[in-house]
């Protein structure tokens, strides 16, 4: 062990003189969450609908509706709704990009849902903003169809023979029907919010270059000669081993932390709970040189592995969701995630995040860990042999 020591505390000198390391651990990854966070932000935490509503019925349906409808869905925090005196106006403020959407409440909407004529509620949507709109069409095409279903229970009601006057069966009719309401989930949400998630991302995504020295300066020193000297030592071939490795992991852990305190100053992420958060961090950065460990032992040249390494991460990192939730794709994309490390660890601080446990991510991570470190073990033997 004091072997392997002492190759890591050289290998750890030399890295530390070495300023690409800084920039690819800390600077690159810390630069790169900062920029996503800035851009991407607002979309990852959900954007705010902006909706106005020209009411030129000012009936009893369109008050149920701008009421009761819009003023759920506002009170759930996803929209803005705000009342304007014309349609001129409610167009104009879309044709503008002021607004999202637009309701559009027609003179006579009310006189025709409860004489039981067909009626309509017109939505105008931003074209550069079709989610919201769409989501604007969603809720006034509920209340449409809640308002379709009195029409027919009252157009059956009077061809049955009944006597009631059409007006009182329409506002007997509304009041059993069930009430439109948005629902806000008001569970803890197992996500992470914007920033954290990409300082995580970057973090997680740049640990897989940073561990990279240690497990392929077996192959530098086999190329400069001093591996044969080593071996000509009196050295076990796995002190020479460990001593990469530790190197490999000590590089992760420290460049990990360091974003890990740089993130949440600067950018205002929030890692969750130190101890959960530390156990994912050590088993990633386990798993991070496993694989890369693998990939080393299995190229032929120092060059040759880090082109190698270089690929496996990015692969790795796009579809452990590194870059963006992969859940968004769907398909095949989401159904390879569990694949990657990358995958698992954003997992877990997301569970964190909701209040779950992390050792379900943990317990993949070593498991990916045990896996790739046995196969480079059997595969750098043949790297070191005399």
């Amino acid at each position: 062990m004091r072997h392997a020591l002492l190759i890591a505390g050289r290998d750890l000198r030399e890295r530390a003189r070495d300023r690409t390391a800084y920039l690819l651990a800390v600077v690159l990854p810390l630069g790169l969450a900062g920029i996503f966070s800035l851009v991407l932000g607002n979309l990852a935490d959900g954007e705010v609908f902006h909706y106005v509503v020209a009411d030129s019925d000012r009936g009893e349906i369109a008050r149920t509706f701008t009421g009761d409808v819009l003023g759920q869905a506002a009170s759930s925090g996803a929209i803005e709704v705000r009342s304007v005196s014309s349609e001129q106006e409610a167009r104009a403020l879309v044709d503008d990009g002021a607004a999202t959407a637009a309701f559009l409440l027609p003179a006579g909407l009310t006189q025709d849902v409860l004489a039981g004529r067909a009626a309509r509620i017109e939505v105008v949507g931003d074209v550069d903003a079709p989610t919201g709109t769409q989501v604007a069409r969603s809720l006034a095409g509920s209340y449409a169809d809640r308002l379709a279903a009195v029409r027919v229970a009252v157009a059956a009601t009077v061809h049955s023979g009944v006597t009631t006057d059409p007006s009182l069966l329409s506002v007997e009719a509304a009041a059993a029907l069930p009430q439109t309401a948005v629902a806000t989930d008001t569970t803890a949400r197992r996500e992470l919010d914007a920033k954290t998630r990409y300082a995580a991302g970057m973090a997680v995504f740049f640990l897989f270059f940073a561990v990279q020295s240690g497990v392929t300066g077996l192959l530098d020193e086999r190329r400069t000669g001093t591996l044969a000297r080593l071996l000509a030592a009196p050295v076990r071939r796995s002190s020479i081993l460990a001593g990469k490795i530790l190197t490999s992991v000590a590089v992760g852990l420290v460049s990990t932390t360091l974003l890990i305190f740089a993130t949440s100053l600067l950018m205002g992420a929030h890692w969750g709970n130190p101890a959960g958060v530390a156990l994912l961090v050590v088993t990633g950065v386990l798993a991070a040189t496993g694989v890369m460990a693998v990939v080393a032992a299995s190229a032929r040249t120092a060059e040759q592995a880090s082109g190698w390494q270089a690929i496996t991460a990015i692969v790795l990192g796009a579809l452990g969701g590194a870059f963006f939730p992969v859940a968004q794709a769907g398909g095949l994309l989401e159904q390879l995630s569990p694949i990657a490390p990358h995958h698992w660890f954003l997992r877990g601080l997301a569970d964190l995040a909701g209040g779950g446990s992390v050792l379900p991510a943990a317990a993949a991570m070593t498991a990916f860990a045990v896996v790739t470190g046995s196969i480079a073990l059997v595969l750098f033997r043949k790297v070191v042999r005399p």
